[in-house]
């Protein structure tokens, strides 16, 4: 296994549950996060930073960048039904501190151009090794979020040497389990909506037609760290903690009274943990 740290003097993690697969912690007494607006945290302005075009797999996908241009890369990856104007601009304020951060439109969403043809999950993974070497990388740290995990996900199975670290946030390895319930259903409501937006009905197919990652997260290498919120009632927290056990040597951290897609809801803790995650050098001494 590999060994698992954190160092506590940019962390407050008395908020979060923090450990290695196959070793449990303890959890502490939680905080509760204050969401009070405060003026003087990092942030980005969508409408200021202009929107790129890269082609990609037979499509157009529209990006826009932020951060040093010579800064270690790191691919945002978004989830169901978003665009990259859906991150919240502290936490990509944050990110953007020490990485230049890509956040992009899946095909068919956004500024991106999509074909007639059904789409399937890993071909969005595609299109996210795709984007990489567009932009001139051979491989990207990545974090994706919902759907955006589940790319993930395949993104590590088909292309791990495109990836350098991956963040998984509120994922699952099928929307098709009992813990999922309530995902499956919304997302059957939309594939089953003639009048919703054709590219969301087609990403709505592409999860439920997902075969799923349970078989192959032994097989992943990469570093990955699993983030999920204890009231997330789309992707609880459990299927978290199956994945984390499945991938050895991950992190898992769970932040306590935070729903679906943290990152929205708490911004800083969010930043400040996967800063410290990608940083963390975790080779033997």
């Amino acid at each position: 296994m590999k060994k698992t740290a954190v160092t506590a003097g940019t962390l407050v993690l008395a908020l979060c549950f923090l450990f290695a697969c196959g070793c449990t912690a303890t959890p502490a007494a939680a905080e509760t996060i204050s969401r009070t607006a405060d003026t003087t945290l990092p942030t980005i302005s969508y409408n200021n930073t202009p929107i790129r075009y890269a082609g990609v797999n037979g499509v157009t996908l529209g990006y826009r960048e932020f951060g040093a241009e010579n800064a270690e890369p790191l691919l945002m990856i978004t989830g169901f039904g978003g665009t990259m104007e859906m991150w919240n601009a502290t936490f990509i304020g944050i990110l953007e501190d020490n990485y230049h951060v890509y956040v992009y439109d899946h095909r068919g969403m956004g500024e991106s151009t999509d074909v007639d043809a059904q789409f399937t999950v890993a071909q969005l993974a595609d299109d996210a090794a795709g984007l990489m070497t567009a932009l001139g990388y051979d491989s990207m740290n990545i974090y994706g979020v919902s759907m955006g995990s589940t790319v993930s996900q395949q993104l590590l199975i088909d292309h791990p040497d495109k990836v350098r670290k991956a963040v998984l946030s509120s994922a699952t390895y099928s929307a098709s389990i009992p813990e999922t319930e309530k995902l499956h259903g919304i997302l059957e409501a939309c594939a089953g909506n003639p009048d919703e937006q054709t590219a969301i009905r087609k990403e709505a197919m592409a999860n439920l037609n997902w075969e799923g990652s349970y078989d192959s997260l032994p097989g992943i290498e990469n570093d990955v760290m699993l983030i999920t919120g204890t009231t997330d009632d789309l992707t609880p927290q459990s299927v978290a903690v199956e994945i984390a056990g499945r991938i050895n040597g991950s992190w898992l951290v769970r932040f306590e009274g935070i729903p679906h897609a943290g990152s929205n809801h708490a911004p800083v803790e969010y930043g400040t943990i996967v800063t410290t995650f990608l940083e963390m050098d975790e080779s033997p001494a």
